[in-house]
């Protein structure tokens, strides 16, 4: 089944994720496997909002395991607590950071790389826990902000409910 996203002339960032959301929990919702879901969900971010790099990474342990992505080839494990990613995943809430090489331990995948936000990915238990974490890398400085950090945890709370 072919899925497109229409976006009807959105010509700000908070309006292409209004008319993204609807579309995507249906691209999402009634699949029961884990890695067709994220990398689908790599895929139609990708697809609307051009990023640089986006993906996600597994918790497996005490590590996170490199999962879907879509982009150049990335790191492959990361401590917990280590770069955005790792530190996302310690603190359990997203991380925006607008110039990587500023972010202390930042671990560089691509030298390319110039802002980054991080936004982890509950189970939807009783008791969540971060299962994963939505990495999203961007050439440019500075490029997310609070509209990114908004949509982007709306956009984990689908893949939380349609995941765990």
């Amino acid at each position: 089944m072919e899925h497109q996203f229409i976006l009807s002339g959105a010509s700000t960032k908070e309006e292409r994720y209004r008319e993204f959301l609807p579309q995507f929990e249906s691209l999402v919702s009634d699949v029961d496997d884990e890695i067709a879901v994220l990398a689908n969900a790599a895929a139609a971010l990708r697809e609307v909002f051009g990023f640089f790099w986006i993906g996600f990474y597994r918790v497996k342990g005490d590590c996170l395991i490199l999962g879907p992505f879509q982009g150049s080839v990335a790191c492959f494990r990361i401590k917990k607590g280590k770069g955005v990613c790792g530190a996302a995943w310690e603190q359990g809430h997203t991380i925006i950071v607008p110039d990587v090489d500023k972010f202390p331990g930042h671990i560089a995948c691509s030298s390319l790389s110039r802002s980054e936000i991080v936004v982890p990915v509950f189970s939807s238990g009783k008791e969540p826990v971060v299962k994963c974490v939505l990495d999203i890398d961007s050439e440019q400085y500075a490029t997310f902000d609070d509209v990114d950090k908004c949509y982007l945890e709306k956009i984990a709370d689908i893949l939380s409910q349609s995941l765990y």
